[in-house]
């Protein structure tokens, strides 16, 4: 029997990912800090708050394998963050347009009860953006797409896809929030494989008759 999973986070871009692999899971959003500390990189950032969120729920919730999952986004010096409205939003994008940005998602998976660590991973995927891109375009963009609870400004998997110029990363999955590749294999390696067919039942024996 596979064990009980759980998805410490309240992003329901995690969730809809997760969702992809028709496994049962359940949802427990973390009550953690996630200010960055000074002289953290992005990396680190994302590492760190994974870890920390999975830790949170697994504090709460015994015999479970726990998920946790962060996204910080960078270029350069310049951090950005969930711009939460819109003007903030067509700022983050002038001042990225024509320059790539690294994103940053880790996951860190523990079990619950005793938080030890089952697997962890940090997935860089770097996009560029287009540098033909003007205001009036950004500000239609934001208006359509309404990408506030974004880091970076962007929905990728929506129509934030057309302000790319390209996107490098081993796995299209982490840009969305959750590396759902490597995420397969830790939950594999937890007892929890989607493609592993249930067991089927003994057939049982016929009646005997007389």
């Amino acid at each position: 029997m596979s064990p009980r999973l759980v998805l410490g986070s309240s992003s329901p871009y995690r969730r809809a990912l997760l969702e992809r692999l028709g496994v049962p899971f359940t949802v427990r959003s973390p009550d953690i800090d996630e200010a960055p500390r000074e002289g953290e990189s992005p990396r680190a950032t994302a590492q760190r708050l994974a870890e920390a969120k999975a830790l949170a729920v697994a504090a709460l919730e015994a015999d479970c394998v726990v998920i946790g999952s962060d996204q910080v986004a960078a270029s350069g010096h310049l951090r950005l963050d969930k711009p939460g409205e819109p003007e903030r939003a067509v700022a983050q994008l002038l001042a990225v347009r024509g320059r790539a940005v690294s994103f940053f998602t880790a996951v860190h998976v523990v079990e619950g009860g005793s938080g030890r660590t089952l697997g962890m991973h940090c997935d860089e995927t770097r996009v560029t953006l287009r540098a033909d891109l003007t205001e009036a375009m950004l500000r239609h963009y934001v208006a359509l797409d309404q990408p506030l609870d974004c880091a970076g400004s962007a929905r990728v998997e929506a129509l934030g896809i057309a302000l790319l110029e390209r996107c490098d990363s081993h796995d299209p999955t982490a840009l969305i929030g959750l590396p759902m590749i490597v995420l397969s294999r830790i939950l594999r390696e937890c007892g929890i494989d989607p493609l592993q067919a249930p067991p089927q039942a003994a057939p049982q024996a016929a009646p005997n008759r007389v």
